[in-house]
């Protein structure tokens, strides 16, 4: 690279300066200064983490009678409070509706929202929104009472099916009876509660929606071994946590969090081994623990910040075991949302 590309650089960019040309290809920049940290900043002004999630979907996001919350979304707000101040029990955890989460994140009654939401180019575009990361790769299913032997959603021809108002389920459902020349009606309720009482009222045949809340939904019903979900998957719902679009620093932190615990599962890093992994030779664990480099302090945090949050809740594994999969009351197959590695897609960018 000549000198005058150099300069030229030096020139058109704002948040970048080249300071020095080695030898091709080695090149030399200086730090790259974030744009202002507006929300990592509130949040620790404050000193504690909004998070606005899900009040009554068991494995994912529940509040007990003694008031204790828990759940596979309720665990990344806690991640993501231990990764800031070192201690996962600095959140507030708000109950937002699907009609007011989005709300609820732009005008800042939350920092961030882990509520069971699908990533679609309509609602960063719309709601000025981010999703930093996938979290829970699901799709959109069927519920059926196990009486009917029903075995595939194409044998669902003028059924009626209980959708929540508001959600993605609602249109793809439309969509999916239109593409397949079937009639259905839909029966339509403004959550997950009342959609539950319709279905278990007889008011429909099925109940749509993503298929991991339908294991969640399916745990509410008198009788949970009378009903079975039918093996057709017919959308994608990429889930995730989501961010206002204009704070990159904040998007950053929350994305590699997430990527933070899938590399931690791949590399045998856990809550019960961390002690060890500080001690580890392995040049990978290393960066990742905080003992090499200083990847934290470049987006914000200490160093030792994966340290703090795999501490808390565990890698990316623990959180799904533990909430929602095989050793869970929910009992999901781990599947897609396996490791790339083992089967599945969940894969985390290299530190």
């Amino acid at each position: 690279m000549s000198k005058s590309l150099c300069h030229r650089i030096s020139r058109v960019t704002t948040r970048c300066r080249l300071v020095a040309v080695l030898a091709w290809p080695f090149l030399v920049f200086a730090p790259i200064e974030p744009v202002a940290a507006q929300t990592l900043n509130a949040v620790k002004e404050r000193g504690v983490l909004r998070c606005g999630v899900n009040e009554n979907l068991p494995g994912f996001s529940s509040k007990s009678a003694k008031g204790e919350w828990n759940g596979f979304d309720v665990d990344f707000c806690r991640a993501v409070a231990a990764a800031i101040f070192g201690d996962p029990g600095k959140v507030e955890l708000v109950p937002v509706s699907v009609e007011d989460r989005f709300p609820a994140l732009q005008s800042g009654k939350v920092d961030i929202l882990s509520r069971n939401s699908t990533w679609t180019m309509t609602r960063e575009a719309d709601f000025q929104l981010i999703f930093p990361a996938t979290t829970y790769y699901d799709g959109q299913g069927f519920l059926v009472h196990r009486s009917t032997g029903l075995q595939s959603a194409l044998e669902l021809n003028d059924a009626k099916v209980c959708v929540q108002e508001g959600t993605t389920s609602e249109r793809n459902a439309a969509d999916y009876f239109r593409s397949n020349s079937m009639k259905g009606d839909l029966v339509i309720g403004k959550d997950e509660i009342e959609q539950l009482k319709a279905y278990e009222a007889g008011l429909c045949t099925t109940l749509t929606d993503d298929v991991s809340l339908l294991y969640s939904m399916r745990l509410r019903l008198s009788k949970p071994s009378n009903h079975v979900i039918l093996p057709d998957v017919i959308s994608k719902e990429p889930r995730g946590p989501v961010v206002r679009r204009g704070d990159d620093q904040w998007a950053v932190i929350v994305k590699w969090i997430h990527f933070a615990m899938i590399n931690a599962e791949e590399l045998g890093v856990s809550s019960e081994n961390i002690d060890q992994a500080l001690k580890s030779n392995n040049q990978a664990i290393r960066r990742l623990v905080g003992t090499e480099g200083n990847l934290g302090e470049k987006i914000g945090l200490s160093n030792d910040w994966v340290v703090r949050l795999v501490r808390a809740v565990g890698n990316y594994g623990e959180t799904f075991n533990r909430n929602i999969g095989l050793r869970s009351k929910l009992g999901v197959p781990r599947g897609i949302n396996n490791l790339w590695s083992q089967g599945g897609i969940q894969y985390g960018p290299p530190l």
